[in-house]
């Protein structure tokens, strides 16, 4: 699919699917801008030979940047600040070192205190025009002496902010503050007519199954801002980006009779993590569609996702009209404000206006039966949601820093528990069964705890790491207070240990460490059985580690924001991947081996198809293990089977 790159500039992070092709070829002289604004420079680049054919200095930040029909010039714009730039493609062509820039200030009149936010240059019988929008709400036009021609009022409330524009030969779209976007004639300005709003900010998706739910407006409902937008002539489509990470494509064929042709809803901000909603072997007690995965943010919500469209499951849980994709959205609290991508607003403010405020949902865990999800966010606040009513069963101020991780127990060890563990460098293990009451609090950590996890058969061990260097392992007893861990292994490294995993088999426990090293432990004793590198990269830190349903591979994430895939017990690198723009916070495998879902800073969510040999690989070493569980059932408890030798480990196990 094409992704706008006139979108994605105002949007970072964001991949944006556009039905349409692009609707305007690329700059006939093949020229492409890059904005340096670190050191206010401003270049003009050849894409073929990746060098700079032009550059100057600019007196401002550039707010946006826009090519005439032509390619004769272009516009950059931003506080007090109009300039239209000049190059002589003759000279350039002849001189092989950068040549200057030729910029000429636009004539602002009355206006030139304002802050332009965006420019579009004009199509057609108006291409000789230039346009452009202010945050205090002005459309202005600019004809091909630079003089400030004229100007309207876009009439949005005091308070609101305008941001982006799109031009066409036959209409101006101005994208403006709580979803509005009006339309205005190219030739004389004159206002149209104002497109349709997105979904209000809080919107229950899974009730908006119906056209008429999405277009009733409530009196008091609060709409997130439109931050980009761009036409395509071809089709005659309008698509919006809006500041809650929602973009939406409008049929604009007739304006008086408006269409969504598609819409979808991202994380407005850092995703922290990501889980699959288990294999269960009741179809009638699963809550969400098979394939679905659930995600938490800092954007204070938790979200419920699946893939595949012609998945049909016989749940609360319908396909709506505004994601194809995300099946529900669970706010945990009533305010809409971390929602909004704040950063995305061209009147930027200071780190200085921008209050400290502890919210997101850092880390989540579903139970083994599907039927309880955990999440623990900044405040240290526990929440438990019931994922077949999908309402909270339990919220509590578990800790007094933020949950950094969750971890149920698994149906072999016999008991249901749930461990959190947090910065405040405290365990809290709870049992489900008894109404989530706490067992007990272990605090030998010295620092913040990075990973819990339950393993065992017939018995439950509990394995933790953290910055402090150190892993403890733990065996449950029953006590006269009731099931208690004592400590039974501690191991210390020399390095930070980030993250943790346990293969399939419940005997060893893979760590991904500072040192950009895998450590695998063997949980019975605690040794050190086996290091390898765990990135392609001579520099950074593993962050996350996660091991597949078959512990034949171990994916990995780097603070150089890739992705590689490792063989368990060899260390041979079998994949890597790259794509998000910030640090990968969370990762896992698919219950059907075919995909690895990454989440990440960016606020994006990448579903990567993993190759066929690989997939191969894990669903014949599952299904090995599923004949060996078989057998296991079948032999009486008096007698011993033979051990299988195809799944036995390799000998440094």
């Amino acid at each position: 699919m094409y992704v706008n790159s006139r979108l994605t500039d105002r949007f970072p992070g964001l991949i944006i699917p556009q039905p349409a092709p692009p609707p305007a070829s690329p700059p006939k002289k093949n020229f492409i801008h890059s904005i340096q604004t670190a050191c206010d420079v401003l270049l003009l680049m050849n894409p073929q030979k990746n060098v700079v054919v032009a550059a100057n200095k600019v007196s401002s930040k550039v707010a946006a940047v826009s090519f005439s029909e032509d390619s004769s010039y272009f516009v950059t714009v931003g506080n007090r600040h109009v300039k239209f730039w000049y190059l002589d493609a003759s000279k350039a062509s002849k001189v092989n070192a950068t040549v200057p820039l030729l910029g000429r200030s636009g004539l602002l009149g009355d206006l030139r205190n304002n802050f332009f936010s965006d420019v579009a240059c004009g199509r057609g019988r108006k291409a000789d025009s230039t346009f452009c929008i202010t945050t205090s709400g002005l459309l202005c036009e600019f004809n091909q002496r630079r003089l400030l021609d004229k100007w309207v009022e876009l009439r949005v409330s005091p308070s609101a902010l305008s941001h982006c524009l799109s031009v066409g030969e036959d209409y101006i779209f101005c994208g403006c503050a709580d979803g509005t976007v009006r339309l205005f004639n190219p030739n004389n300005l004159h206002f149209i007519a104002t497109m349709p709003r997105p979904h209000p900010l809080g919107t229950d998706i899974a009730a908006v199954t119906e056209p008429s739910h999405l277009f009733s407006n409530k009196p008091d409902a609060k709409y997130p801002d439109t931050i980009a937008v761009t036409y395509d002539l071809t089709n005659r489509w309008l698509s919006c980006v809006y500041n809650d990470h929602s973009l939406y494509v409008w049929d604009v064929k007739d304006v008086r009779k408006v269409g969504k042709v598609y819409s979808a809803l991202y994380h407005g901000s850092c995703v922290w993590n990501v889980e699959v909603y288990p294999e269960v072997e009741d179809s009638n007690r699963a809550c969400l569609p098979p394939g679905s995965f659930i995600t938490c943010s800092s954007d204070n919500t938790i979200r419920l996702w699946n893939t595949d469209s012609s998945s049909i499951h016989g749940t609360s849980l319908h396909r709506n009209i505004i994601s194809n994709d995300l099946l529900k959205i669970i706010y945990v609290d009533s305010n809409t404000q971390p929602l909004l991508d704040t950063e995305s607003n061209c009147a930027e403010k200071s780190d200085s206006q921008m209050p400290e405020t502890k919210t997101g949902i850092r880390t989540l865990c579903v139970s083994p039966d599907g039927q309880h999800m955990a999440s623990g966010d900044r405040a240290g606040t526990l929440r438990v949601h019931d994922l077949h009513l999908l309402g909270e069963l339990l919220q509590v101020e578990a800790h007094d820093s933020e949950i950094l991780c969750l971890e149920y127990s698994k149906p072999e060890t016999g008991m249901k528990l749930l461990a959190s563990a947090s910065r405040d460098r405290l365990i809290h293990v709870l049992d489900v069964e008894k109404d989530y009451r706490l067992l007990q609090t272990l605090d030998e950590h010295s620092s913040s705890i990075t990973a819990v996890k339950f393993t065992g058969r017939n018995g439950v061990r509990l394995i933790t790491c953290g910055a402090d260097k150190s892993i403890y392992f733990r065996t449950a007893h029953q006590s006269a207070e009731g099931t208690q861990f004592t400590r039974t292994h501690h191991v210390v490294r020399k390095t930070t240990l980030y993250d943790m995993d346990v293969d399939s088999s419940r005997k060893y426990a893979a760590i991904g460490c500072q040192d950009r090293s895998i450590r695998i432990f063997n949980i019975s004793n605690g040794k050190q059985k086996k290091l390898y590198k765990g990135s392609q990269s001579e520099d950074g830190t593993l962050i996350k580690v996660q091991i597949d349903p078959s512990g034949l591979y171990i994916a990995t994430s780097c603070s150089d924001k890739n992705l590689s895939i490792f063989d368990f017990y060899s260390g041979e690198c079998v994949a890597t991947m790259f794509g998000h723009s910030e640090i990968v916070t969370g990762m896992k495998f698919s219950n059907d081996c075919k995909h690895l879902i990454s989440v990440s800073g960016d606020s994006c969510v990448f579903i990567w198809r993993l190759s066929s040999e690989l997939t191969i690989n894990m669903r014949q070493r599952l299904a090995e293990m599923r004949q060996k569980e078989k057998r296991q059932l079948k032999t009486p408890p008096h007698k011993h089977s033979i051990p299988i030798r195809y799944l036995r480990p390799p000998e440094y196990l």
